[in-house]
């Protein structure tokens, strides 16, 4: 019985290790690449730089133009992201609150388009957003970014439930609207459950390169993840100037999931009803 157990917890190990590997080797790859020249990133891959070259993070910032591609992505994400929050905590109080006719068919209906491959609706996307003349403006992404999708409306449906519904007869014997009950009382109880909107949020459209690069194809407009092209020529890629560049690009990801996670896991209704 205890070999039995010693070969599981072996096995459980090699799992984990192998699992490691799988994670941080890209990180790494990237990592020591950056740090590299052009020739000898072809040459030595894996190995850590002879010598630290930082010319590739100078270059990664001015001909990548990151500054620009920062500032705007930055602008699609605040704009996208507030207006998921709003969208998605306002659609989710509604079906969570209240039995009307017709709330389980519009649940089904996000069901179902999530379950849609988006590559069969591009052309008919691209036609509308052509029509409303967003195209190659801030205006595209946003539109396509702005709609709440099945998963935060599923993140803020648990939390409203779990959220006691004497604090709304509390509220409406004070004479307060529907409105004011939930921005007074039902938002800033969500505060978990925007904290992970937000951060799935900012990491879908921060890594999007297929609806900037399609819908924004100006060079005044590029982001952060369409401004990788720079680097990438008719016969070769700059491999150490884009590791460098990605490295740089994903300091943001890192503080801002850093910020926001403490957030997470604390209590949606801690002390808010007493007994």
């Amino acid at each position: 019985m205890k070999a039995k157990q010693a070969f599981f917890d072996f096995l459980k190990y090699v799992v984990l290790l192998i699992g490691s590997f799988v994670v941080f080797f890209p990180l790494y790859s990237v990592f020591v690449g950056a740090f590299k020249t052009r020739q000898e990133f072809y040459t030595n891959r894996l190995s850590l730089p002879s010598t630290w070259n930082f010319e590739n993070f100078q270059i990664a910032w001015e001909k990548g133009d990151l500054a620009l591609g920062l500032g705007n992505t930055l602008f699609i994400l605040v704009v996208a992201i507030v207006g998921n929050v709003l969208i998605g905590s306002m659609s989710a109080y509604a079906l969570g609150r209240f039995d009307f006719k017709g709330r389980n068919l519009i649940i089904g209906s996000y069901l179902v388009a999530a379950v849609i491959p988006l590559i069969t609706t591009q052309v008919v996307t691209y036609s509308v957003i052509k029509a409303l003349g967003l195209y190659n403006t801030y205006g595209a992404p946003i539109a396509l970014y702005l709609g709440a999708d099945v998963i935060q409306l599923t993140i803020y449906l648990q939390f409203i439930r779990n959220i006691p519904y004497e604090l709304d007869e509390a509220a409406m014997m004070e004479g307060a609207s529907l409105f004011k009950i939930f921005r007074s009382v039902i938002f800033p109880l969500l505060g978990p459950a925007t904290a992970t909107v937000v951060i799935l949020k900012f990491i879908t459209i921060y890594n999007d390169f297929y609806v900037p690069y399609l819908y924004m194809p100006d060079r005044g407009l590029r982001t952060v993840a369409t401004a990788i092209q720079s680097f990438v020529g008719p016969n070769a890629a700059h491999m150490e100037v884009i590791s460098a560049y990605i490295l740089l690009i994903f300091v943001p990801t890192i503080a801002m999931f850093l910020f926001m996670q403490r957030f997470i896991f604390s209590g949606v209704t801690s002390g808010a009803v007493k007994s």
